[in-house]
């Protein structure tokens, strides 16, 4: 008995210092790459850089048309992305029990959860872009919803499902139809959860690059018509980034230092939510 105990002990503390030396070695490497981006990006932040438009090469200049240009298709793609997902969500957990519908519906939504990005790019090119004939903030917007759509319905449908048949059971006993048991017991109790989800789903599009290059391209000048090619941060980080141009490749530090400060502060919103969101 003695040696078993010693060699599960031995497995145990294995095992644990693996895992510690595992987690050490991939903190390692984030914390590199986040030092480096703060220095290569915390000194070109100014007030140009939030008041100008991209430059061209040898000029003064910022970020303010890439940065209103991606809050815009962010925007636009999560308002569009975000009921389809709830819908979608609503009827996996509350209808999806029987049928074939629902079992495909998962199956294609884990599909979308995990393809490239640029595939949906090319597919919004192919079905909008191609047939209107010209690169449009709309058609990156699409692009985006359709990377939104997936995670929010996964997320829906998890919360959902953590509401206890209880509660669904004691609303039906009062005799109060189904849509309204889910509009004010199911929903109201997992909103925060919900939230979460929508909150993730941003920061998940913030950065996508790829879709954009096919879908809204970039422009140089300040624009807010969503039916013409419009500035994103992700592009012009792209562009800037591959140029020769010194002054470019500042600005590119700065953009891609303000879209991980973004998305860091939604991943914090998101996992302080994530704490009450579970139904009590």
């Amino acid at each position: 008995m003695g040696s078993l105990y010693s060699r599960r002990v031995f497995v145990n503390r294995f095992n644990l210092a693996m895992s510690l030396l595992t987690m050490a070695f991939g903190l390692a490497f984030l914390f590199w790459i986040l030092t480096t981006l703060f220095l290569a990006g915390f000194h070109a932040f100014s007030t140009d850089l939030f008041t100008q438009m991209t430059p061209p090469p040898g000029s003064k200049g910022g970020l303010l048309n890439a940065i209103v240009g991606s809050l815009l298709m962010a925007a636009a793609g999560t308002l569009i992305g975000t009921p389809v997902g709830i819908f979608a969500g609503i009827y996996l957990a509350e209808y999806g029990s029987r049928g074939w519908l629902a079992p495909c519906t998962r199956f294609i939504n884990d599909i979308l959860l995990s393809a490239p990005s640029i595939v949906i790019g090319l597919f919004i090119y192919e079905v909008f872009v191609f047939k209107v004939g010209h690169f449009s903030a709309w058609a990156g917007s699409l692009a985006l919803a359709l990377i939104v759509i997936p995670v929010v319905i996964r997320t829906t449908e998890n919360m959902l499902r953590l509401v206890p048949d209880s509660l669904r059971e004691a609303a039906v006993a009062l005799g109060t139809p189904q849509w309204k048991v889910i509009v004010m017991v199911t929903l109201r109790s997992v909103r925060a959860g919900i939230i979460t989800g929508v909150l993730l789903a941003v920061a998940r599009i913030s950065g996508e690059t790829a879709p954009l290059l096919f879908t809204a391209l970039n422009n140089q000048f300040w624009s807010v018509d969503l039916n013409a090619p419009m500035a994103n941060l992700p592009v012009v980080i792209f562009q800037f980034a591959m140029s020769p141009y010194a002054d470019w490749q500042t600005l590119a530090w700065a953009g891609s230092l303000l879209i991980t400060i973004a998305v860091l502060a939604l991943n914090v919103i998101a996992r302080t939510l994530f704490r009450q969101a579970a139904p009590k």
